[in-house]
């Protein structure tokens, strides 16, 4: 199964190459591991404090990998655009003690304080899913998944999508010139919601052919759906040693938040 998806982006996230640092030296599997128990963490947190030292320990994992900064944080703050609406309307939504009001809404301390705990939790999980799993190609990241138990349609399809994603992309720029070429441009008009409708039909209808041609292709290559790993992946002691200093920190999180 390498080879069909081994041409596609190298990363699952970002499509820039990494600069190399010690958490290449890690299991894949550990990183997928850490991202998670670092999530739910974060996720059962309510203290700020310890919530802004999780924050931090997600900077210092960026600052450790090595990754460009500030196009991370950039990607990390375009996640911030789907929830900003959210965190605004929170304080006014929420009863409590008002600070001020505007047009009649009252502006809540509590409400406030949670838009900045929701705030927190999002970028801390998001800024480590990032540097830890962000980094891993495409059919690295698949066959960690598999070797973690994940049932296998969804690692197929996860890893097809990876893959094709970017030659379905090319269809629809192709589709688009030809419409362009025959003079269509956007209006508010019921010709273009008629024309965008066929274009996503012909997109729909290309997918499948296209679907079928590499179901084809994958049987005369005695594909039986099992994922054939390319490499072994082992635990060492860095990983060990990561697992203990993240179990170590974890915990020490969750026990001042039960105090705080």
């Amino acid at each position: 199964m390498g080879h069909l998806i081994g041409t596609g982006p190298k990363h699952a996230i970002s499509a820039e190459q990494p600069t190399p640092s010690s958490l290449d030296l890690l299991d894949p599997r550990t990183r997928i591991l850490a991202v998670i128990f670092f999530a739910i963490l974060t996720v059962s947190l309510s203290s700020l404090p310890i919530l802004m030292m999780c924050l931090a320990t997600s900077l210092i994992l960026l600052f450790v990998s090595r990754q460009p900064i500030r196009p991370t944080l950039r990607r990390m703050a375009a996640m911030d655009g789907f929830i900003i609406f959210m965190l605004l309307l929170l304080p006014f939504t929420m009863s409590g003690h008002p600070l001020f009001t505007v047009l009649g809404f009252a502006f809540t301390q509590e409400g406030l304080l949670k838009a900045i705990e929701i705030a927190l939790k999002a970028n801390a999980t998001i800024l480590a899913l990032l540097v830890l799993v962000g980094t891993l190609e495409p059919v690295i990241f698949g066959h960690a998944l598999h070797r973690l138990k994940t049932p296998e349609n969804l690692v197929h399809l996860l890893m097809f999508t990876l893959r094709y994603i970017g030659v379905l992309h090319e269809e629809y720029i192709r589709l688009r010139k030809a419409m362009k070429m025959r003079g269509f441009s956007l209006t508010n008009t019921l010709h273009t919601y008629r024309s965008i409708g066929y274009l996503v039909g012909m997109m729909l209808i290309r997918s499948i052919d296209r679907s079928e041609r590499i179901l084809a292709a994958m049987k005369c290559r005695s594909f039986t759906g099992k994922i054939h790993l390319l490499s072994n992946m082992r635990y060492t002691m860095t990983d060990a040693a990561f697992a203990i200093i993240g179990l170590l920190l974890l915990t020490i999180f969750k026990s001042l938040d039960f105090f705080v």
